[in-house]
């Protein structure tokens, strides 16, 4: 995951498990509509999984 922020995934048995630090943030989305928390910058492979695909974005509103 190149350019994740903030996510760890592990394959345990057959389930993706996910983990991010709520506690994080990386500055505003692009439209400054809300505060990003965690992504996978787009579409990328499960851990093991190459054909099994991911895209993750963990973000809150931004206050005004």
């Amino acid at each position: 995951m190149p350019h994740a922020q903030n996510i760890k995934m592990e394959v345990q048995g057959n389930e993706l498990v996910i983990r991010v630090d709520l506690n994080k943030s990386f500055g505003p989305s692009t439209s400054g509509k809300s505060i990003i928390v965690a992504s996978t910058g787009g579409n990328v492979a499960v851990p093991g999984r190459d054909q099994v695909k991911v895209g993750v974005n963990v973000y809150r509103p931004a206050r005004g």
